[in-house]
């Protein structure tokens, strides 16, 4: 990989939070699922690379970009291997309100472009 793609996809996941940060102060409904999820990944019995390791691998079953970004970066932060991330790109299971909150992401990004167009118009 070179320093610029990993550079992108940094990046790429910085404005992902930051954008999610924008949508849970205008909707703070949301920040309850986001107390959830946090909750959720919290370590208890399960230890943080297990769970960063399971969500990655619900990540790509349900073809969520932004939760195959977030969750590969914090599986290799929570010091899972190259090796280890491959594996466990095998397993199959379902998930739903993560990968539907990072597509909420992108339409709250889709919504700021359009009323910004609109306005210049």
């Amino acid at each position: 990989m070179s320093t610029t793609h990993d550079h992108s996809k940094t990046q790429e996941l910085a404005d992902v939070k930051h954008s999610l940060s924008d949508l849970i102060a205008e909707a703070p409904e949301i920040e309850q699922f986001a107390g959830f999820v946090e909750g959720a990944e919290a370590t208890s019995v399960v230890d943080h690379k297990t769970k960063e390791l399971v969500s990655l691998a619900i990540a790509v079953v349900t073809r969520c970009d932004h939760c195959i970004l977030w969750h590969t970066d914090a599986a290799l932060d929570a010091g899972a291997s190259h090796d280890e991330i491959v594996d466990v790109l095998k397993v199959a299971v379902v998930m739903g309100g993560g990968p539907a909150l990072m597509y909420a992401v992108d339409a709250y990004d889709t919504l700021l472009a359009l009323e910004s167009e609109r306005a210049e118009n």
